[in-house]
């Protein structure tokens, strides 16, 4: 893989947590930036923060990714051929708790078009370009909650399983260029996510978004870039648990630690 930075660098979800951790660190390595999230005000004083500290060029672009017209109005940009993205950072997100069956429409919806439909959405209108000039990095958020099935957080983790699946299969198909696809799997992670999925949704300790963007560009940085990589030792290890156990025993051990809360 050749240098992937400096680029233009999209990061959504970049109004806190993890895509303002990916903003910061970016930033430092010289990336000028199009920071996306649905709060303008927030984005705003990120920009001249990092404006200030790194002398890049930030831009700001307020979209709701659970609406398909902010989807195609940062669709576009990712796609725009005379201001190139080499780096697209898909973090938006969010998760619900509690049994499907208690949940509103519109917040099922909401969690597949945010988690699913906008990332590969972006993800289909920035890739051509990259290939065209066989430079660029899309990285996707994944999570832990990609290796197994979770009872009361049963989207969240279907979502996130298709994330891994649909990354990890970009990676086969862009492998050998010079562009690559990677997804990041965090565990629970102290950002404002548990806001909305609420603390019953935490499991295990928490690392910094800081530690997870580490992982991220260390991966990265590597000169064969793996198609997916899990940020901490404990998640690492927990991750791989439930391919050696029985499917009902996983199931439930998750149904326990989340459910029962």
């Amino acid at each position: 893989m050749t240098e992937w930075y400096p680029a233009t660098a999209v990061v959504t979800g970049a109004s806190s947590g993890i895509g303002a951790a990916f903003a910061a660190a970016l930033a430092a390595r010289g990336c000028d930036l199009i920071l996306v999230a649905r709060r303008e005000p927030r984005l705003r004083d990120l920009a001249k923060e990092l404006e200030v500290a790194h002398g890049v060029s930030v831009r700001v672009l307020a979209a709701d990714l659970a609406d398909p017209a902010g989807v195609a109005r940062v669709a576009e940009v990712c796609a725009d051929p005379l201001h190139p993205v080499g780096i697209l950072i898909n973090n938006a997100g969010f998760a619900t708790h509690g049994a499907l069956a208690d949940h509103a429409a519109g917040q099922v919806r909401a969690e597949i078009a945010v988690n699913v439909a906008a990332l590969a959405e972006l993800t289909h209108a920035a890739l051509p370009a990259m290939v065209t000039r066989d430079r660029g990095v899309i990285v996707n958020i994944a999570s832990t909650a990609a290796f197994q099935p979770i009872p009361f957080m049963a989207l969240y983790g279907a979502t996130k399983a298709f994330v891994l699946s649909f990354t990890e299969a970009l990676w086969g198909e862009l492998e050998g260029s010079g562009v690559t696809a990677l997804a990041v799997c965090p565990g629970a992670t102290d950002t404002e996510f548990f806001d909305v999925a609420g603390e019953a949704a935490s499991v295990g300790s928490r690392q910094t978004p800081q530690q997870v963007v580490a992982t991220a560009l260390r991966a990265l940085d590597r000169r064969n870039p793996p198609p997916s990589t899990v940020s901490g030792t404990a998640n690492a290890v927990s991750s791989g648990l439930p391919r050696i156990l029985p499917r009902r025993t996983t199931i439930r051990v998750t149904r326990r630690l989340v459910g029962s809360k």
